[in-house]
């Protein structure tokens, strides 16, 4: 049997209360971003910009600071 065969647990596990807090922090930065949208109008830019910045922090953090982005390569 080989090593790959035997499936390793994940290094960095966070507890049910950091996941669910973490969750919430990113669904809020999500619906801010949506809610932003409320206030967009042709003669200001300003909500857009702020929906833009809110957007990528939520999908960001998940995927670099908290995720294992740097991760593709392992087998």
């Amino acid at each position: 049997m080989s090593k790959n065969a035997v499936s390793a647990p994940i290094e960095k596990e966070n507890n049910l209360v950091q996941s669910i807090v973490l969750f919430l922090v990113c669904i809020v930065l999500f619906l801010g971003a949506i809610y932003s949208l409320a206030f967009l109008t042709l003669d200001n830019a300003w909500p857009m910009a702020v929906c833009l910045g809110l957007f990528a922090l939520a999908f960001w953090i998940p995927q670099t600071i908290l995720g294992r982005s740097d991760s593709a390569g392992e087998s």
